[in-house]
């Protein structure tokens, strides 16, 4: 099989099963989309921009950072930290395995199966350059398409320490990318989110 065949099979894979998604969300374009399958779609494109020459590695793990998130949901699991933090548990594990069983059927070797599950188990934070990569885009889709939404529902005190936890948890060249122009800011929250920035 073809190396780029396969890669553009598995990524349509991905973006079959995340078309499952019963919710249906709204692009910037006014288009319908399943949510978990619009999602996926700009962590892809936010990675083309923010670092077009990842691996093929990287690349997959972005595509299925939320596959098929929707069959566990918050509401399965305590609506305290701990259940919070049991349920972000249970779902690494859930994408590393349907990301494999796709990964698998496509032909991939184990060796990539593993390297892909490490990075959607977020293993080596901080340590492994792909790893932090697909941090820094998750953080960065965000703040690109869901903070706003995020905003609308809680008070300053509320959207700022999200926005510091958010920062924190982003490389140094994630920091530059979104405050040099890389992502297109929600123009209202732009003075919010400097604010939460220079806040200690």
């Amino acid at each position: 099989m073809d190396h780029f065949d396969r890669f553009t099979r598995t990524l349509a894979a991905f973006d079959a099963a995340n078309r499952q998604d019963p919710r249906q969300v709204m692009d910037e374009n006014g288009v319908l989309y399943p949510s978990e399958l619009l999602y996926a779609m700009r962590m892809s494109a936010t990675l083309a921009e923010f670092q077009a020459d990842a691996s093929e590695a990287l690349q997959l793990a972005v595509r299925s950072q939320h596959l098929q998130r929707w069959k566990i949901p918050r509401a399965s699991y305590p609506m305290d930290r701990a259940g919070y933090l049991s349920w972000r548990t249970a779902l690494k594990q859930f994408h590393a395995e349907q990301a494999g069983i796709i990964l698998q059927a496509e032909g991939y070797d184990e060796t990539m199966i593993a390297r892909v599950a490490s990075l959607l188990k977020k293993e080596q934070l901080k340590r492994d350059s792909d790893s932090q990569a697909l941090e820094d885009v998750a953080c960065l889709v965000f703040m690109r398409y869901y903070f706003a939404e995020f905003s609308a529902a809680h008070g300053e005190e509320k959207i700022i320490a999200i926005v510091q936890k958010t920062w924190r948890k982003m490389s140094e060249r994630a920091h530059h990318f979104a405050l040099e122009g890389g992502i297109a800011l929600p123009a209202p929250l732009v003075p919010l989110i400097q604010k939460a920035i220079a806040t200690p």
